[in-house]
C-alpha cells in the first residue's frame, strides 16, 4: 500500500526504516524517500522498471537538504522525471561526471590508436577540468550555466607561455580557447553516443567555436615572400621553412619525418603523424626530391629528416620564436607563421597552379570539404574566369 510522502507533516510521521516508502509516478515509476532516523527527513530515491527484463533501476537524488522541506519533494519528483526521461531514450543508468567523461574520451583515443590525440586531450583535460569543481558535475546534472561559466573563466585564463619558466601574461587567443573546447565537446559528445546523457543540450550551444578564430593562419605569403623569409633564417630552420613552401604540410606532420620517410629510389614522401590518421604517400617533383635527397645525406633511417642546429627534431616550442624573428628581418607582415606557408602553398596550388581540390586534399591531408570551405571562394573565381570566355 503507498504511503504519503508529498508534505512535510506526512514525511515527520512516518516510522524509520530501511525499506523506502514509495509513491507512484507514471507507470513503472516510483519515487521513494528512505527514512533511517527519527530525526531526519530522509533521502529520496527514483526506481524505474525496466520493461524489457523485468528488473528495478534505481538512482539516489539526495536528501536535497539544501533546499526548504515543503519544496523538497516537488524537486525529488522532477529529478525522478527527468531521470525516467533518460531511461525512456535509451539512457544509461551508470552515473558519470564531466571528469569521468574525459577519462572515457582519452581511453576511446587511446584504444582507436590515436596517441598523439589522446595525450593532446588528457594535457588539456588536466590543466582547465580536473583541477575544477565543474568536473565532479555528473551529465545528468550538468547545465547551459556551468558550461557557460566554465567557458568564461577559461576564456580569461592567460595563455600558457612557451617557456615554461616564465610568467603567463598574454591573452588567451580564440583559437586556443576553441581547441580547448574542442576536446571537452568531443569527450561530452562520445558520453551521449555511449548512453550516459539522452541530450546535447547543456553544451551544443555553450561550446560553440568562436567564429574566424583562426583568421591570423589566413596571411599568405607570395612565392617571393616565401624566398625572404627562407633567406632570412638560419640554416637549419631556412631547411624547414623550405621544406613547407615545397609540400603542403601541417609544420608538425613535416617536423615528425624521419629519414626513412622519404625513399629516394621512388622520389616519394611518406607521411606518418598527421591529423589525417592514415598513412600517406606523396610524388615529388625531380627538384623537391633533389632537396630531400640532400636532407638525408650521412643521417641514419631514424634521424629526423629535418634536424635543428643540435640534431635534435623540431617541434612548435623550437620553431616559434625562430619563425617570428626571421618574419621580422624579413619584413613580412607580422602575423605570418610557419602554418602560414601551408596556407600559401595551397593557396598557389589551386589560384596559380589550377590543381583540382580532390588532388590538392590528398596532398595536404585534409578533408575535401575543409579544402573547399576554406578555399572555395578561388575556385568561383576560376569559375567566373572560365564563363567570361565563353562570350561571343
Amino acid at each position: 500500500m503507498a504511503t504519503k510522502i508529498d508534505t512535510v507533516s506526512a514525511r515527520q510521521r512516518l516510522k524509520p526504516r530501511r525499506e523506502p516508502y514509495w509513491q507512484r509516478v507514471t507507470k513503472g515509476c516510483y519515487l521513494g524517500l528512505r527514512k533511517m532516523t527519527a530525526e531526519g527527513e530522509g533521502s529520496w530515491i527514483a526506481r524505474a522498471v525496466d520493461e524489457a527484463s523485468g528488473k528495478q533501476r534505481y538512482k539516489a537524488l539526495g536528501d536535497l537538504s539544501e533546499h526548504p522541506a515543503h519544496q523538497r519533494f516537488d524537486l525529488a519528483t522532477k529529478a525522478a522525471q527527468e531521470w525516467f526521461g533518460h531511461l525512456a531514450r535509451g539512457g544509461s543508468t551508470e552515473v558519470l561526471t564531466v571528469a569521468a567523461a574525459c577519462r572515457e574520451y582519452v581511453a576511446h583515443l587511446r584504444s582507436a590508436g590515436r596517441e598523439d590525440a589522446a595525450k593532446d586531450a588528457d594535457s588539456r583535460f588536466k590543466r582547465w577540468v580536473y583541477s575544477v569543481k565543474f568536473s565532479s558535475v555528473t551529465l545528468l546534472k550538468l547545465t547551459p550555466k556551468a558550461v557557460s561559466e566554465w567557458r568564461a573563466t577559461l576564456a580569461g585564463m592567460p595563455a600558457t607561455p612557451q617557456d615554461k619558466s616564465k610568467q603567463a601574461t598574454r591573452k588567451r587567443s580564440s583559437s586556443t580557447l576553441n581547441r580547448d573546447m574542442t576536446a571537452l565537446r568531443a569527450a561530452l559528445n562520445l558520453a551521449m553516443e555511449n548512453g550516459h546523457v539522452s541530450t546535447d543540450q547543456a553544451w551544443r550551444a555553450k561550446l560553440r567555436p568562436v567564429e574566424n578564430a583562426d583568421a591570423r593562419r589566413d596571411v599568405y605569403l607570395d612565392p617571393d615572400q616565401r624566398r625572404s623569409l627562407v633567406g632570412a633564417a638560419p640554416a637549419d630552420l631556412a631547411a624547414f621553412l623550405r621544406a613547407l613552401s615545397l609540400v603542403p604540410l601541417r609544420p608538425g606532420a613535416m617536423a615528425a619525418l624521419t629519414v626513412s620517410s622519404f625513399d629516394r629510389r621512388l622520389s616519394t614522401l611518406k607521411i606518418g603523424k598527421d591529423k589525417a590518421g592514415a598513412d600517406r604517400k606523396i610524388t615529388l617533383p625531380a627538384s623537391t626530391a633533389a632537396f630531400f635527397e640532400r636532407l638525408c645525406k650521412d643521417k641514419l633511417p631514424a634521424a629526423p629528416l629535418l634536424a635543428r642546429a643540435d640534431g635534435r627534431p623540431w617541434d612548435k616550442d623550437a620553431w616559434k620564436g625562430p619563425v617570428k624573428e626571421a618574419v621580422a628581418a624579413a619584413n613580412l607582415p607580422l602575423q605570418a607563421t610557419a602554418y602560414a606557408l601551408r596556407h600559401s602553398t595551397i593557396t598557389d596550388l589551386i589560384a596559380l597552379h589550377k590543381l583540382d581540390t580532390l588532388t590538392v586534399a590528398q596532398l595536404s591531408g585534409t578533408s575535401l570539404q575543409m579544402i573547399e570551405k576554406h578555399y572555395g571562394h578561388l575556385l568561383r573565381d576560376h569559375a567566373a574566369k572560365a564563363l567570361a570566355s565563353l562570350e561571343i
